[in-house]
């Protein structure tokens, strides 16, 4: 459990509010916390585990597996292990920061993240032999959380491992959408769209997902290992197209699209033996928060839980609703904390260091300038803002004026992507640690008496 004094920054040191802030904060944190999340949907009575609502007699099977994949996958396979007991046969998790020890008979792999890399490539090679091995006799848990579709990678035949991190590479600088570049991936890889299903040789597979993705669809969580794909070759292709990307990518990516079967689809009886169950999402870190935050005295209000765009422009449309709160007290009076989650992109202009958090909060600074009783947070539920060690930032309405003291002009920091040197040189980074979940990014908007 992440400490909520480990979201001190120099903002909060300096308000009242700001041990309750930081309370906040870590109680959206602990929320989705994926061993708990995981023991709110399974149960296990005698040789009977109970999923959401099903039910699976472990004496009806040869052996029971464990396989989990994404940044939340340890924490989702102890608490799974610990429910199986000594019926668990084996498993293997692929993650990205290995956090404590799982006991064997789970073998545990760390793959790449952001980009898929050559530990990602060993993984996906591990995962299709492992899932390859079973058969109709066989029970397989399957644990997905956001971070997979990197973690773990086993391109179609003809397309390498560079090939894919280019391709990933300038979908990120060119400020695709998440669910536009996991449309790519499912249709360039051998375990993702469904296709790790096609691999378990009828095994019975129960699927527990914890959701990173606006509208929880199964198909965009880590690139849908056990999900049907509902979109095609061609949508892959136009997502290349949207970003005028053809001559920017390696011609192998166009022509294992062209060449690849289609991911199998919904209605597939591929998927009679399967059960897909969401476990958690960032809605339940936002009511968490929302919980806490009346708690602590605000007014809490969730504004809204699909929040996506550019960054720099939500972060400009996010400081007119402080203002607006601000002084007509317009959706939600202060004192006031109104909640977003979701996902935004960012398309790289400078080489600077910092992730869409940061970013956004960075073009909010110069819009709270002289507004002294507001206060904007952003955070990733996962401790990291893209490739930084920073969760997130915190702009107050001295902000833009401490920036100035020091020199620092936010309009040249935000040209130039460098929002994780602005806010470091204030000390107004969220640097809470890993956390071990993965549930999306949330946004706070905050106003005091």
């Amino acid at each position: 459990m992440i400490p909520a004094q480990s979201f001190w920054t120099h903002n909060l040191r300096t308000i009242p509010q700001g041990e309750s802030i930081t309370r906040i904060l870590a109680e959206a944190i602990r929320a989705a916390e994926p061993g708990e999340v995981v023991k709110r949907s399974v149960s296990c009575t005698g040789d009977i585990v109970h999923v959401a609502g099903r039910s699976y007699s472990l004496s009806d099977y040869e052996c029971v597996h464990l396989f989990g994949v994404g940044k939340a996958s340890m924490g989702m396979a102890r608490a799974l292990a610990e429910i199986i007991g000594v019926r668990l046969t084996d498993g293997l998790v692929i993650t990205k920061h290995v956090s404590g020890s799982l006991q064997y008979p789970i073998a545990v792999l760390q793959g790449g993240h952001p980009l898929p890399d050559d530990h990602s490539l060993i993984a996906g090679n591990k995962a299709m032999e492992y899932i390859s091995a079973l058969g109709s006799h066989d029970l397989l848990f399957c644990l997905v959380s956001g971070g997979g579709s990197a973690l773990m990678t086993a391109p179609l035949m003809g397309v390498s491992l560079e090939d894919i991190q280019d391709l990933t590479s300038s979908l990120l600088a060119s400020g695709a959408r998440i669910d536009e570049i996991n449309t790519l991936r499912r249709h360039l890889d051998r375990v993702k769209g469904g296709r790790l299903v096609e691999l378990a040789n009828g095994a019975t597979i129960a699927s527990l997902i914890l959701s990173d993705v606006i509208g929880n669809r199964l198909e965009a969580i880590a690139s849908g290992p056990t999900a049907p794909d509902p979109t095609t070759k061609a949508e892959a292709t136009g997502v290349i197209d949207k970003y005028g990307l053809r001559k920017k990518i390696p011609g192998e990516i166009l022509t294992g699209l062209k060449a690849a079967s289609e991911t199998p689809k919904p209605g597939d009886r591929l998927f009679d033996a399967v059960q897909n169950t969401v476990v958690g999402s960032n809605m339940l870190s936002a009511q968490a928060a929302l919980a806490q935050a009346g708690l602590e005295g605000f007014h809490p209000y969730l504004l809204r839980s699909d929040l996506q765009g550019e960054a720099r422009e939500i972060g400009s449309a996010l400081s007119s609703v402080l203002r607006q709160m601000s002084t007509r007290g317009d959706p939600v009076a202060p004192p006031a904390c109104i909640v977003l989650a979701g996902e935004t992109t960012v398309t790289l202009r400078g080489s600077g260091k910092g992730g869409r958090n940061t970013e956004l909060a960075l073009a909010a600074v110069s819009q709270l300038a002289d507004f002294p009783k507001v206060i904007l947070i952003t955070l990733a539920t996962d401790g990291e803002d893209g490739p930084t060690d920073a969760a997130g930032a915190i702009v107050m309405g001295d902000t833009f004026r401490r920036a100035a003291d020091l020199g620092l002009d936010d309009g040249e920091f935000l040209e130039r992507n460098d929002s994780y040197s602005f806010f470091s040189a204030l000390d107004d980074l969220l640097k809470p640690g890993l956390t071990g979940t993965n549930v999306n990014d949330l946004v706070f908007l905050l106003t005091l008496q």
